[in-house]
């Protein structure tokens, strides 16, 4: 592998957000007995471990380690109306709440909230620059499900877009892609994108997981925006094999025709085979190879500019190796990490007549799409 200049923009204030005392879970009452206190599952263990992970295998140290300044105000404005963000921060003020669907927040989770969509800006912003060739940023909470009025899903702030409105203005951009393999369907940037044909959204996501029921692979975006939002619904289990597929028949196809000038990707764990909230059976290889595809994308589309910011990923054992997979592939850094699940991952993939399956829904979505 190359060698490259790669930034990891973290915050230790950012794994200080709080879900308050919320648990993903049924709702108590009826059968239903009380929490037995679990913790909510965006805690900040699976980010602080994979940090952790970094930093005893040395790969910190051969990374450009960065914190950022908060999203200004007047950035924020630019996806988020005056109303909501002052909702956001009085319930931040007044010691947390939920603010929205499954998006619970604690004292100071405004301002943390800035830090995270600050760092994303930063990562973006030093790329651009031509200061670093790629960037990790380790924005908590996430943001590819917030609206921009109305929080969803752990996110408060639609980090993503609000780096690439900032970077637009500054660097005169004409064309991003973000491509969200979070299992849950980025429906945040879908819909701020909607209707505009200079950034592309793709997102790979779990058949009907979240948004409940959702598949959107109809969803082709309006107006100026018509074929520049796709969506590549799987079915639940599909493994390590389908993803490659979709990345290598869809995602790669649309990126090579679009001619993105920077890549983003919204990069969620939780499609890996021990997430509480999903199921796909991915392992650390699996988000390797798709971060090696997208790199080897953005090396011949535009000049290696890669961001990957930091979404879902929810099993804190297991979020860390897959973590160090991707920022090793981004570095051109291997370390002496060894994933201690990989091969029992690798033993449970599905058999070969599912993945036949999977293919064919595959190639009807090329079609569908054009490519």
């Amino acid at each position: 592998m190359m060698k490259r200049k790669t930034g990891f923009f973290f915050d230790e204030h950012c794994f200080w957000h709080s879900t308050g005392a919320y648990v993903v879970t049924l709702p108590v009452g009826g059968w239903v007995q009380p929490s037995s206190g679990t913790a909510h599952a965006e805690s900040p263990e699976t980010k602080r471990r994979l940090k952790n992970l970094m930093d005893v295998s040395g790969l910190s140290h051969s990374l450009h380690l960065s914190s950022a300044s908060p999203i200004d105000e007047p950035t924020l404005r630019k996806i988020h109306p005056e109303e909501y963000l002052k909702r956001f921060k009085q319930v931040s003020d007044n010691g947390g709440g939920m603010l929205g669907i499954e998006a619970p927040l604690g004292p100071g989770s405004y301002e943390i909230a800035k830090l995270s969509a600050g760092l994303a800006c930063a990562a973006v912003e030093a790329v651009l620059s031509g200061e670093l060739d790629n960037a990790y940023s380790l924005s908590r909470p996430p943001g590819h499900h917030c609206l921009p009025d109305k929080p969803m899903g752990f996110c408060f702030l639609a980090n993503i877009p609000l780096a690439i409105e900032q970077a637009k203005e500054r660097f005169d951009l004409k064309r991003v892609a973000v491509i969200d393999w979070d299992v849950h369907h980025g429906n945040g940037t879908q819909h701020i994108y909607w209707d505009r044909s200079d950034v592309l959204t793709i997102s790979m996501h779990q058949d009907g997981c979240f948004p409940p029921g959702y598949s959107g692979e109809d969803d082709i975006g309006e107006g100026e925006g018509t074929g520049y939002n796709l969506n590549i619904p799987l079915l639940a289990g599909a493994g390590h094999h389908s993803y490659i597929y979709a990345m290598t028949q869809i995602v790669l196809p649309a990126l090579e025709r679009f001619k993105p000038e920077l890549i983003i990707v919204a990069c969620g764990y939780d499609a890996n085979a021990v997430d509480p909230l999903a199921r796909m059976q991915l392992h650390s290889e699996s988000f390797r190879e798709m971060t090696r595809l997208v790199q080897q994308a953005a090396d011949s589309l535009c000049d290696g500019k890669l961001v990957v910011v930091h979404e879902g990923g929810y099993a804190e054992s297991y979020v860390p190796f897959c973590g160090l997979a991707v920022l090793e592939q981004m570095s051109g850094i291997r370390t002496e990490v060894k994933d201690p699940m990989l091969d029992s991952i690798r033993l449970q993939q599905p058999r070969e007549e599912f993945e036949l399956f999977q293919q064919q829904q595959l190639d009807k979505l090329k079609e569908k799409f054009g490519l």
